[in-house]
């Protein structure tokens, strides 16, 4: 691929996220130009992968821009009874299943948990009454107009029913399903508002219960608390919940939904929801059995890169994920593979989620074959067509030891959908020869030496 298609190509990346612009993401502060946006350094160019990792609220919401279909889980699912004595008996009315009780539930991203929670509220809005009687709460601006989009969907055959957005700012957007669109109100301080759900973000939220008086909390119905594993990350929103929850009825049905389960997520769900059922899934130890590895030896990054070329040279790769430490690093290797003539895509924490999104997105259609990436794309990425992942340098914690989560999570992006997968190390030193054996040691997997100069002994690798 020539230096003109490379800059063509970024061209083309800006140009899909355009697309996906109306959230208007502000937690990034470069956006890459059109000339050189995968090239180009920055003064923040040298900053690790564990510095940029991402925070959970951007990756949560780069899981809901990338996915348009529910995640096919294979795990088993754990129901825990809220009364465990209570026999099963068949019921011949929904009102027998006694639906409304209180939940607490997990899974991954994908799974169809805020369709599950539309779908309550929905089913317990009375439309005539007009005041709020269902309560959302997202951890970000952004999540509550993602949430507010399926709400807005799902209650389009509802025309009496309206939402309301409680976020940032003196004004709030509220949504007619009626007419499908969107308008912005203000009230005056101790005016009641009219919309039957409210969905937004916990400070707000609390003003509107109990500063402003937007909205009176003991006549909510449903509670929702969603993405309770990004809220307690963000300072200040698990008290905040915690005292909008206190203001609630005692017959208000609590719902909390995370995709991960934590020892500190379970202790604010308890906190938050009395006496609940409980659905999660079991935890499947994950196996690197479908997943050969390798390393190689280097003494620089040139001659890493050089190992890099040998093996492209040598077997049939559809699709690639190379990850590297710095952001400086990932610029240099894509620009160097671009002048191999690969098609290549860049990933790093400078750019906005939104366009994280577009270039999964093409990289997903195979309009890219290589995809060089910090460790922002190191979970919940699924492509079929990658059959290699290569550390181009080896994941480290801040002090400089394995970080062997990450090291399971980016080679995990190969050896998917029950197919085979090739994992190549990159070592340049004595140092990064003691991390990969901690690796090995960690998950008690030898990891053989690969010598990229033998033509003969790549080939048997890919077989």
């Amino acid at each position: 691929m020539a230096t003109d298609s490379w800059a063509l190509a970024v061209d083309e990346q800006e140009a899909a996220a355009e697309s996906l612009s109306n959230l208007h993401l502000k937690e990034e502060k470069i956006k890459p130009d059109a000339n050189g946006a995968a090239v180009k350094t920055s003064a923040n160019a040298e900053k690790t992968d564990d510095d940029e990792k991402e925070d959970r609220a951007a990756q949560s919401l780069l899981n809901k821009l990338i996915r348009s279909n529910l995640v096919d889980n294979t795990n088993q699912v754990e129901v825990l009874q809220r009364d465990p004595n209570s026999p099963l008996y068949s019921v011949k009315s929904f009102e027998e299943l006694r639906l409304p009780q209180n939940l607490i539930a997990q899974s991954q991203s994908g799974t169809g948990k805020t369709a599950a929670f539309v779908l309550a509220m929905l089913s317990h809005v009375e439309p005539v009454n007009r005041y709020p009687q269902c309560l959302c709460l997202s951890p970000t601006y952004e999540l509550a107009l993602q949430t507010g989009k399926v709400i807005e969907q799902m209650g389009k055959f509802y025309p009496e029913l309206k939402l309301a957005y409680a976020v940032r700012g003196n004004k709030w957007r509220t949504a007619d399903f009626a007419i499908e669109n969107s308008r912005v109100s203000t009230v005056e301080r101790g005016q009641k508002i009219s919309e039957q759900i409210v969905i937004g973000t916990p400070g707000t939220v609390l003003d509107w219960c109990s500063k402003l008086k937007f909205i009176d909390p003991k006549k909510i119905k449903v509670f929702v608390l969603d993405e309770a594993d990004v809220m307690i990350a963000t300072q200040g929103h698990q008290d905040q919940s915690i005292r909008i929850q206190r203001m609630l009825p005692r017959n208000c049905q609590m719902l909390l939904f995370s995709a991960t389960f934590e020892d500190s997520v379970w202790k604010f769900a308890q906190k938050v929801v009395p006496d609940p059922n409980v659905i999660k899934l079991k935890r499947e130890e994950e196996t690197l059995d479908t997943i050969k590895q390798y390393y190689v030896l280097c003494n620089n990054r040139d001659e890493k890169f050089q190992a890099l070329c040998n093996l492209y040279g040598a077997i049939t790769i559809a699709q690639a994920m190379i990850f590297c430490h710095t952001r400086k690093t990932a610029s240099w290797l894509a620009a160097e593979l671009s002048k191999e003539g690969h098609q290549v895509a860049l990933l790093s924490g400078e750019m906005m989620v939104e366009q994280r999104a577009a270039v999964i997105e093409r990289f997903r259609e195979g309009k890219e074959k290589v995809l060089v990436t910090t460790n922002v794309c190191a979970r919940g990425i699924d492509v079929e067509q990658v059959s290699v992942v290569i550390n181009f340098d080896l994941p480290v914690d801040k002090d400089g030891n394995p970080d062997n989560e990450t090291y399971l999570h980016r080679i995990g992006r190969t050896g998917r959908f029950g197919k085979r997968g090739l994992a190549v190390n990159m070592v340049d030193s004595k140092h990064s020869m003691g991390i990969l054996h901690r690796i090995q040691e960690h998950f008690n997997k030898k990891i053989e030496r690969l010598d990229t100069d033998d033509l003969d002994e790549i080939e048997k690798i890919a077989n």
